[in-house]
């Protein structure tokens, strides 16, 4: 699912760690370096967690983010209680998306950030490979430990090391619908898949179009198969998947585009393609 993330932190003209930014900016000396320069404890307040954030007075670092908006804007917030808590002095840097593209011509052009955002597994996996990373220092493999319960610490590590951290994670199993549309069309709610395809045909029929995507951006179709294709062909498959470890005309892969088409295939007996995703939701 695209909107579980991580943080990459790139070092170098070409080397590339990941992490989450208070954890990661723990080895900034360089490398594996196990020293911080002093240490500062942050109290987790109501999870009553401590994360023991290092003293950077000095240093600078360049934070890579594809955000815009209200997300930026919160976001800088969280870089200036960095600052403040550390003595870094931090700088965000707008990227594009996809952003491990971005990122690619940051490094060619010897010039890239400290600390990237990555939105999927496989592009730590991609800047592993480029031979652009290289994995957390000991003290920071030690804060992770106290603070991410194994799952999550492992979702990180690419060949059993660690290079990413997860800082956010979503539910993107949802699909809203407009309850006035439904009522209209004199359609139920659906509680599996067949009376989704049901309660769309229904709403179609009313002289709506029953589903829309942002189509333009790739992700978001993405999100779609992700989802289909953990419910059938289960985390394991998927893993092998991302890993090219089965290929794309795998019969699993077939299964959940064939799934899919029965939403974007979709064809009625009076016109083509009626289910043509829009900009917008009904």
């Amino acid at each position: 699912m695209r909107r579980t993330s991580r943080i990459i932190r790139i070092r170098g003209a070409a080397a590339l760690a990941a992490g989450v930014l208070a954890v990661s900016l723990t080895a900034c000396g360089g490398g594996d370096d196990d020293g911080s320069g002093g240490e500062e404890e942050d109290k987790g307040g109501e999870t009553g967690t401590t994360v023991t954030l290092p003293r950077l007075d000095g240093e600078s670092l360049e934070v890579a983010a594809v955000w815009t908006g209200a997300e930026q804007a919160n976001f800088k917030k969280v870089l200036a209680e960095f600052e403040k808590r550390t003595g870094a002095k931090v700088t965000f840097v707008p990227a594009q998306d996809p952003i491990i593209n971005f990122l690619g011509s940051k490094v060619a052009g010897g010039a890239p950030p400290d600390v990237a955002m990555l939105p999927q597994p496989g592009a730590i996996k991609q800047a592993v490979d480029k031979g652009w990373a290289t994995p957390l220092g000991a003290e920071a493999v030690k804060e992770l430990g106290k603070n991410y319960s194994q799952g999550w610490q492992d979702i990180g590590t690419i060949d059993g090391k660690q290079y990413g951290v997860y800082y956010k994670a979503a539910n993107k199993s949802l699909i809203w619908y407009n309850a006035q549309v439904f009522e209209n069309a004199g359609a139920a709610e659906p509680k599996t898949w067949d009376e989704l395809l049901t309660a769309a045909q229904t709403v179609y029929d009313s002289g709506v179009t029953p589903f829309s995507v942002g189509g333009a951006d790739g992700w978001t179709l993405t999100d779609w198969f992700e989802n289909v294709y953990l419910s059938q062909a289960g985390p394991e498959k998927y893993d092998q998947l991302v890993r090219h470890e089965i290929k794309w005309t795998d019969p699993s892969v077939k299964e959940a585009l064939t799934t899919l088409a029965g939403i974007w295939g979709r064809r009625t007996t009076s016109r083509p393609a009626p289910w043509a995703p829009t900009s917008r939701p009904p």
